[in-house]
């Protein structure tokens, strides 16, 4: 990779504020990484809305900045007091208002939240285009249905990345990428759709709110483009021990979809990526539009603008992990501790020796509503026949199973109704960090190869910092598109392994997903029953 000086000066940061952990980790020129810090955290559930607080926002973000200044004093001997450019990254979606003042109007509402359907129903029929409950105009148009007198004072409508993004800049922008989770973009404008925006805000003259939608969306900007820089006071709001220095230039603040698709080298036409933690979601970077709107698939783009189609689900390992610690918990009952890599690791070894079909079991892995599913709510729920194979292996696999179910039935809209094709797709995740084995299933249950890098499991702050540094680069003059730029100056070289579908893999998650579908009804009844 051939570098500037700015480039070789100084460590590059990306933080993401994920679901259950906020991630920091440093890198240099060539996207290595020097230093990481974490805090876990997870959201609550509070009058009905699935959230968390921005007092634990800015305390778990300067946490996990404290404990990656540590690593890197701890490595280097050295303060943390100066990086050469830093990106923010966190969940997409959800909605987060604030005055004129800057003050919260409601409570961040994630984008965990399935209560928006009678929204994002209206707001797809009046568009002709996918609008998903957890999106933040639909979010919006639920508050104004509901007559929610916050609305008339709303002046900033912004995401959790936006949100930190401007607490360390001033600025209300936003990544394209991000920005396409909040409301509709035109890829070629990279820009909101202008015709949506005024079939939006004949809605709002409706109502007699006092102002047009694009006056309370953060600015666009894609990937490379001038995002400001950290001021002093953002400085002190990232680190009140007052060691780091302001004035790093700041890269667009993008989603967690985004920077899995850096992360993986995932934003060129025909790649794909599958992001698979809490949440799973699959980025497919299309050559042309869908011929139609399916309900079952988000339009978004990557953070170069290209436009994308996702298909999202709102849970993915929770309920396995809910499992293994049980698991665990009868180890060490039976006096056998196991450290949690080497449980995992078991558990998901145990799975591969299952049978393709899980033996007659069923997983439903739903937490909360999931609307590939058709769910409203979600419970947790695990089924069989009587003459089902109950053993540990199958009930390993049928939990690894749960975890890509619901992606399946998404992902087939694609490759079936849509003919859409690709080259590759690649795995990051919680889900793959055990070697083969999620990635071997996976690939089965989709019909396509899927490879996992080694830089894999660096995940999105990673990625994020690749952002970092191309804003960099771009500051420079003369930069290329971000797809070239990834493929040239980071992943050249890179190692990683593929594993093609496997015929008797396949097969048995065809009879697992027919049990699975049949089962729906279930689910849906558990959650009209156990309230």
């Amino acid at each position: 990779m051939e570098n500037g000086p700015i480039l070789n000066e100084l460590p590059v940061l990306g933080l993401e504020l994920g679901s259950t952990r906020i991630k920091a980790v440093l890198v240099d020129g060539a996207g290595t990484p020097l230093a990481s810090g974490a805090y876990d955290w997870e959201n609550r559930l509070e009058d009905g809305w699935w959230t968390y607080h921005l007092e634990e926002v800015q305390a778990g973000v300067r946490a996990a900045f404290a404990a990656l200044a540590a690593d890197w004093q701890a490595r280097t001997g050295a303060p943390l007091a100066r990086v050469g450019a830093l990106g923010v990254s966190a969940m997409m979606h959800g909605y987060l208002p604030f005055d004129k003042d800057g003050r919260q109007l409601a409570p961040f509402r994630t984008w965990r939240n399935t209560a928006t359907g009678e929204a994002a129903a209206a707001l797809t029929q009046r568009f002709g285009f996918n609008i998903p409950q957890r999106w933040s105009v639909a979010h919006l148009y639920q508050a104004m249905l509901k007559g929610e007198t916050h609305v008339k004072d709303l002046a900033y409508l912004t995401t959790l990345a936006g949100y930190v993004h401007w607490q360390l800049t001033g600025r209300k922008v936003l990544g394209v990428g991000d920005a396409s989770g909040m409301f509709p973009i035109d890829s070629a404008a990279c820009d909101w759709d202008a015709g949506m925006l005024a079939s939006f805000d004949e809605l709002l003259a409706q109502a007699g709110l006092p102002f047009t939608l694009r006056q309370v969306l953060p600015k666009v900007l894609a990937a490379g483009e001038d995002a400001g820089c950290l001021t002093p006071e953002g400085a002190r709001w990232l680190d009140p021990a007052g060691v780091l220095e302001p004035g790093a230039p700041l890269a667009p603040p993008e989603g967690d979809a985004g920077t899995g698709m850096a992360a993986t080298n995932a934003v060129a036409a025909r790649t794909g990526n599958v992001s698979a933690g809490t949440s799973v979601f699959a980025m497919a970077v299309l050559e042309k539009p869908l011929s139609r709107v399916y309900p079952e698939i988000d339009m978004v783009t990557t953070p170069a603008g290209r436009p994308v189609a996702m298909v999202h689900c709102n849970t993915c390992t929770s309920d396995l992990d809910a499992w293994i610690r049980l698991l665990g918990q009868m180890a060490e009952a039976a006096g056998a501790e196991l450290t949690k890599p080497a449980l995992y690791d078991l558990f998901y070894q145990k799975a591969l020796e299952g049978a393709p079909d899980c033996g007659g079991l069923v997983n439903f892995n739903c937490y909360s509503g999931e609307p590939v599913l058709g769910l409203d709510e979600g419970r947790p729920l695990f089924a069989r026949r009587p003459d089902a194979h109950l053993t540990l292996e199958n009930f390993a696999r049928a939990q690894l199973y749960s975890t890509m179910a619901a992606l399946k039935l998404g992902m087939d809209l694609l490759f079936e109704k849509e003919q859409v094709k690709l080259e590759r797709l690649l795995g990051h995740g919680g889900l793959f960090k055990t070697p083969v084995v999620g990635q071997k299933l996976l690939a089965g249950a989709l019909g396509v190869p899927v490879s996992v890098m080694a830089s894999a499991g660096e995940g999105g702050p990673w990625g994020m910092a690749l952002l970092a540094l191309y804003r960099l680069r771009c500051m420079e003059g003369g930069a290329p598109a971000l797809e070239d730029w990834l493929e040239e100056a980071v992943f050249a070289g890179v190692e990683g392994s593929t594993i093609a579908p496997d015929e008797t893999d396949a097969a048995g998650f065809a009879a697992f997903i027919k049990d699975y579908a049949a089962c729906i009804p279930v689910e849906k009844a558990a959650g009209q029953a156990l309230r």
